[in-house]
């Protein structure tokens, strides 16, 4: 299983706003005039459109500096995540439910860093069925259909054994994340606990589509019953 994390599993609106603000000014003494779109992209992606639209060069040196700025700001605010947020219904009784299924692994596949990742999650107690070190994180690609081998790989490695693509559930709210599925053969399931509707996760070609993790008898049928 691989997790999408912002607006599937923990809902932190406006702090993507606040921590690039910061992370700018930090490495290239620029104010902060305008954001691309977040949802479903990857933070290589964001963070090379954030640089190239101030006047930044997006050289692999200044991204990985904004990035590395980027995580030290997600690091000063850990301990206010919890009461700037709030874990999304269902998603703990999710993650707690598939800890209990032998031969489920949980991973992630998140357009965040890997560090920022664990900070997210640990905030809100959701951090301790997911395998951070196997994830498909967004420093690895702008294009986020690339994280899902990567992920799968590792996780492949590990465990010693092969996952075949119909075996790999992603879970999102993007239409972003539905295509990471459909790119590489694996099953997609959709929540619409973003700002994308359950009509236009479906039009995306979302093998399942639910409201959000609060049915888990849903969740279940959708990753343990979806074949692609």
């Amino acid at each position: 299983m691989l997790w999408d994390i912002d607006q599937t599993l923990v809902d932190l609106r406006g702090l993507g706003a606040i921590w690039y603000t910061a992370a700018l000014a930090d490495v290239a003494g620029v104010e902060l005039r305008q954001l691309p779109s977040f949802g479903g992209r990857t933070e290589r992606a964001i963070s090379t459109d954030i640089l190239t639209s101030h006047g930044v060069e997006a050289t692999e040196e200044n991204v990985r500096a904004l990035w590395l700025a980027l995580i030290a700001v997600s690091e000063s605010h850990a301990s206010t995540l919890a009461s700037n947020g709030r874990a999304l219904p269902g998603a703990k009784d999710a993650l707690n439910d598939f800890a209990t299924h032998g031969g489920v692994v949980q991973t992630l596949v998140t357009g965040n860093l890997p560090e920022i990742s664990v900070h997210k999650l640990t905030a809100f107690d959701l951090h301790e069925h997911v395998d951070f070190e196997i994830g498909g994180y967004g420093s690895l690609s702008a294009h986020r259909p690339d994280l899902v081998p990567a992920a799968v790989g590792r996780a492949a490695e590990k465990h010693g054994t092969e996952f075949p693509p119909a075996s790999v559930v992603i879970i999102g709210d993007t239409p972003d994340d539905v295509r990471a599925a459909l790119d590489n053969g694996a099953v997609a399931v959709a929540v619409a606990t973003g700002q994308y509707s359950a009509e236009e996760l479906a039009d995306a070609g979302a093998h399942t589509v639910l409201g959000d993790l609060s049915d888990l008898a849903a969740v279940r049928a959708a990753v343990l019953g979806a074949t692609p």
